[in-house]
């Protein structure tokens, strides 16, 4: 599907080669990246950016993935798009934990978009609780895992019931 299909409020789910990517896909399934399309630009979290708006173009210029639409069919775009830059410029939140100002992509999504579940945080896979990527991760942090903390992943918003898949974004 080309940008054409692309209306306001569509959430764009993605992923790429990053070993960050891989370890978020390994515990959430599918997707380890969410923004929200308006006027043509993605409004996401990022951990180089923050809470940022970028031109959809730029973005998938510098992030070699693929991306799947997916849309919630009663949006109200343009209060979703007074949420989402009201937290432009928020720091990214890089220990995931809850209610600490900054965002992850799903945190942020969720905050604008308060559709979803938030569900206890899991960080293994089935042969461990906590894998060997975020042992690792939490300890350069100097922090403990959030292992069951609320929160969300980019795979848990996309296999919610009140979205709808629309198609894979040729770019």
């Amino acid at each position: 599907m080309n940008k054409s299909v692309l209306r306001n409020g569509d959430l764009l789910f993605m992923s790429d080669a990053s070993e960050f990517s891989k370890a978020i896909i390994e515990t959430t399934e599918n997707f380890s990246h969410v923004g929200i399309f308006f006027d043509g630009m993605l409004y996401h979290a990022s951990r180089k950016r923050g809470v940022a708006k970028q031109k959809l173009e730029e973005y998938l210029a510098e992030n070699k993935l693929e991306v799947f639409i997916y849309r919630y069919p009663e949006i109200d775009a343009e209060i979703v798009k007074e949420r989402a830059e009201r937290y432009l410029g928020c720091e990214y939140n890089h220990s995931f934990y809850p209610n600490n100002g900054k965002f992850y992509c799903s945190q942020y999504i969720a905050e604008i978009l308060p559709i979803f579940d938030i569900i206890p945080m899991k960080f293994g896979d089935v042969e461990k609780e906590i894998s060997d990527y975020w042992k690792n991760y939490y300890e350069e942090l100097r922090l403990p895992v959030p292992l069951g903390q609320p929160g969300t992943n980019p795979g848990q918003l996309a296999k919610s019931g009140k979205l709808y898949y629309i198609g894979k974004l040729d770019y």
